[in-house]
Parts: structure tokens; C-alpha cells; sequence
């Protein structure tokens, strides 16, 4: 039997998450909203899928009752970024569309794994886990991959190198306090620190931390959905899979890098359950500073709650 995977939320990054799972043929899919649109576009999908030969079926629906029995559930509804607009201008407007999101994950799908998109990213995850009282095993947030896709962009592309030779990492709050590990970034095993100067490296580290802003800038309306959706889709299929792979997730920490009770991006192995194991990588005692500045922003903003 098929894994079923329910997005709520069909606008670009949900949407583009939903073709690019059923692309893969990772299981059946539920794409939820509160517009009439998600009707067309799912039938769009459905028929582009038959086009490929692909075997996965695709549900539009406005009913949250169709999420029943979801093995994974996305949550990517919410307010975007407007030009100008950080990351914590959102937490209020998108706190309430995650409390209903969840009410109804916790009632229709009590077993799911629930991974976290909306922004401000940490800060929502921490709110879907307090109020589905899920396992903090099956609760993720959806940044640490995606800061980390952008970092390696960046460095590939000043170095002009394959992007597959380089190895990072992004840990941190996805926003402006992300911290890029210079001391964990290698190309085809080589210490960055031999092929660039710690000063271009950290003008890197700035422009990912500005990333997605910098997209926001060029749309003018709207912001990233391609490198998110693909992001999430690497998640997805590390737990269908049971990849057992180490990804940087927001997860649930208590003690870990000796923070508690925020969500914070780290290492993570990802299986079918879920959260299977926190890596507590050694940090330089810089990186490990700007992670614990990290923590606090990320704690000052859950107190806002």
C-alpha cells in the first residue's frame, strides 16, 4: 500500500511540491486550501502525471477531513514575504493559520510525520508541536536543507566547481542568524579554508542568509518555490525511504548543543520515524557562539507566542 501525503497549503510551494512528489512517484497526495483553485490545479497535475505514466493519484480538496490517515503531512500555508518584509514581520499573521492546520493534523491524521514550511520556520514548528502534542520524533521544520542548498549554490558557483563536490551545512534559525560551518565545508573533501579566504567565505555565508529575500526582491511579489519544494521533497523522501540520511532540520531540542525546549536547525539522521537521532557535530568556539545567538532570537520569538 502506497504512503499517503497530504500539503496543506496550494500555492506555489505547496503546489510545486505536490508535482514534483508525484513526479517521483512517492505516494498519493492530498493538496488542501481554502480556495476552489486547488480543484484545477491538482487535475492539471493528475493529467500531467498520466502524461509520464506515473501511477500517483492527486486530490484537491477544501475539506480538511480528506488528510485522514496521512503517513506525512506538509504544512506551506500562510502569508509569503512581501519586499521588505522579514522572516519575524509574519509571526503573527501566520500563527493562527498554523493553529487550525494543526488542530486538524492532530484530529484527521494523529499519526503522521508533520513537516513545517510556514515561516517564521522555527518559531511555527515549535507552535505545530505544542499544539498537536505530537512526539517531538515526528514534528520538522523545512530550512536547514534549503539554506544549505543555497549556501552550496553560492560556493559552486564562486569557485566554479560541480555543486555535488561540495559538502556543508547550514544550522541555526532560518533567518538572519543562520550559521554557515566553515569548518564543515569541503570540496571533494578539501578544507574550504584552503581554496578561499575566510573573508569571501563569509560574504558567501552573508548572501545565503539573505537568499531568500534577494529572490523576494527580484519577484516582487511572492517569493522562493522551486529550491523549497525540492527541499522538502529530499525530507520526504528520507523518511519514506527510510534513508536513514543526515540532513540539517529543525527539530525539538532538550539539552542537545545544550539548548532546550526551542526548535533549532541541526544535524538530524532521517528515517520512518521521523527524528531517529540529534548529531551533536563539534563546533569551533565561534560557530558555536553564533549558534547560541541564534537560540536566543529563536527563544525571544517563541516567547511572542
Amino acid at each position: 500500500m502506497g504512503k499517503k501525503i497530504s500539503i496543506i497549503g496550494a500555492g506555489f510551494v505547496g503546489a510545486t511540491t505536490a508535482f514534483t512528489i508525484a513526479e517521483r512517484n512517492l505516494g498519493d497526495i492530498v493538496l488542501v486550501d481554502i480556495v476552489e483553485s486547488v480543484f484545477g490545479k491538482t487535475l492539471d497535475m493528475q493529467q500531467a502525471m498520466s502524461g509520464l505514466d506515473i501511477s500517483s493519484k492527486i486530490k484537491g480538496t477544501t475539506d480538511y477531513e480528506d488528510i485522514k490517515d496521512s503517513d506525512i503531512v506538509i504544512i506551506t500555508a500562510g502569508f509569503p514575504r512581501k519586499p521588505g518584509m522579514t522572516r519575524d514581520d509574519l509571526l503573527n499573521k501566520n500563527s493562527e493559520i498554523i493553529k487550525k492546520a494543526c488542530e486538524n493534523v492532530k484530529k484527521y491524521a494523529p499519526n503522521s510525520i508533520l513537516i513545517v514550511v510556514t515561516n517564521p520556520l522555527d518559531v511555527m514548528a515549535y507552535l505545530a508541536y505544542k499544539t498537536t502534542g505530537f512526539d517531538k520524533k515526528r514534528v520538522l521544520g523545512m530550512a536547514g536543507v534549503l539554506d544549505s542548498a543555497r549556501f552550496k549554490t553560492f560556493l559552486a558557483e564562486s569557485l566554479d566547481v560541480p555543486v555535488k563536490d561540495i559538502d556543508c551545512m547550514v544550522l541555526g534559525s532560518h533567518g538572519d542568524s543562520m550559521v554557515s560551518l566553515i569548518n564543515h565545508t569541503t570540496v571533494s573533501g578539501t578544507p574550504i579554508k584552503e581554496l578561499l579566504s575566510e573573508e569571501k567565505f563569509n560574504s558567501i555565508a552573508e548572501r545565503t542568509k539573505n537568499g531568500g529575500a534577494e529572490i523576494v526582491k527580484y519577484l516582487g511579489s511572492g517569493s522562493a518555490y522551486y529550491a523549497p519544494a525540492i527541499s522538502i521533497v529530499l525530507m520526504v523522501e528520507a523518511l519514506i525511504m527510510d534513508k536513514k540520511i543526515i540532513l540539517p532540520v529543525s527539530a525539538m531540542l532538550e539539552g542537545e548543543y545544550g539548548f532546550n525546549d526551542i526548535f533549532l536547525g541541526v544535524p538530524v539522521k532521517l528515517g520512518k520515524n521521523g527524528v531517529e537521532k540529534i548529531i551533536e557535530i563539534k563546533l569551533s568556539d565561534d560557530e558555536k557562539a553564533k549558534l547560541d545567538a541564534s537560540a536566543k532570537i529563536m527563544a525571544e520569538n517563541i516567547r511572542k507566542l
